[in-house]
């Protein structure tokens, strides 16, 4: 009976069909499609914020990297690139959708009505995350100027920019925007949590202006221009600056326990797996930052390896039959 009700189901809805559904489309969620799909496996990728790449693509797609197999730095920008140029032009990219139904059946999982997967990597990285908006009141034209992401700096070239914010995020941007015309940079402690060297750095910078300890108490738009009252912390006295545009780095709000009610069973904040990558739940495996086990490190290179893992044990799971061909020099 259930079984015929799942097939009406299909049938009403026109549900795609694939062997694995990839739940996060950050480089960790990108490489598996590649690797599923180098095994012919269909799959498809569903992401909750508008485009592709996760953190790397969002918080620091300038940022270089380091630690990359084959790179000596790679920006976060290419390496997304770089990942998506390996993709099949079949596979299904579904952005600004964050999956909140994963509902058992007899062939595999049904995911918000949408889609019947024999199988799902969850690859979510820290989580679906937001950004820790400016507690102020604005209307709309002044949003249009507040930003909290940034995809290239020059396109505040010549304009006077203000960031906010005191952690790594806030110094790496205002250091590429340095690159581009004057910058202050607003916190509200004397002492930053980002890298002593990086402050260094743009104290040494005769275009920026490091402002503290401050916060924005108020901003209003006058002759085209964001005027922000900046509250002094302590004994120091208010002032006001001008800006054309503001960045706002005060960190993102992000988790991943919207898996529990699915049955999933999470270690603190991430997903507990066994050795094979697999949770609690036969046919649902997690690769990347969202899984927790001893000795892990978030390192994306981890998360590559990680997602190699459950797609072989997914194609031992599917395919109990075949001789699994394990390099791609053989496939």
């Amino acid at each position: 009976m259930l079984k015929l009700i799942h097939q009406h189901l299909e049938e009403v809805l026109k549900i795609k069909k694939v062997d694995l559904a990839i739940i996060g489309a950050g480089p960790v969620g990108l490489f598996a499609a590649h690797f599923a799909h180098l095994h012919g496996l269909s799959n498809l990728i569903f992401d909750s914020l508008s485009e592709v790449g996760g953190q790397p693509q969002m918080l620091y797609p300038f940022k270089q990297i380091s630690d990359i197999p084959a790179y000596n730095t790679i920006s976060g920008t290419a390496l997304i690139q770089n990942l998506k140029s390996g993709l099949p032009k079949e596979t299904e990219i579904i952005t600004n959708h964050k999956v909140n139904d994963v509902k058992k059946s007899d062939d595999g999982f049904i995911l918000d009505d949408m889609v019947l997967a024999k199988s799902i990597i969850i690859a979510t990285g820290a989580g679906a995350f937001k950004p820790k908006e400016l507690p102020l009141k604005m209307n709309e034209d002044i949003q249009k100027r507040v930003h909290y992401f940034i995809k290239d700096p020059k396109d505040f070239a010549n304009q006077k920019i203000g960031v906010f914010g005191g952690g790594d995020s806030a110094l790496d941007l205002a250091i590429e925007l340095a690159n581009y015309t004057n910058v202050k940079i607003i916190h509200r402690r004397n002492e930053f949590r980002g890298l002593e060297s990086n402050v260094k750095k743009l104290r040494s910078l005769a275009n920026v202006e490091i402002l503290t300890p401050y916060l924005p108490k108020d901003i209003q738009l006058v002759n085209n221009q964001l005027d922000i009252t900046l509250k002094g912390m302590g004994d120091v006295q208010p002032r006001h600056e001008q800006f054309d545009q503001i960045i706002v780095a005060y960190g993102f709000k992000a988790n991943n326990r919207f898996v529990k009610k699915w049955g999933i069973e999470l270690n603190g904040t991430n997903i507990a797996v066994d050795p094979t990558m697999k949770t609690n739940i036969d046919g649902i495996y997690a690769a990347g930052d969202v899984v927790s086990y001893p000795g892990r490190v978030p390192l994306i290179a981890l998360g590559f390896g990680e997602a190699q893992i459950a797609i072989t044990s997914i194609m031992r799971d599917l395919f109990p039959e075949k001789t699994l061909t394990i390099h791609s020099t053989s496939i």
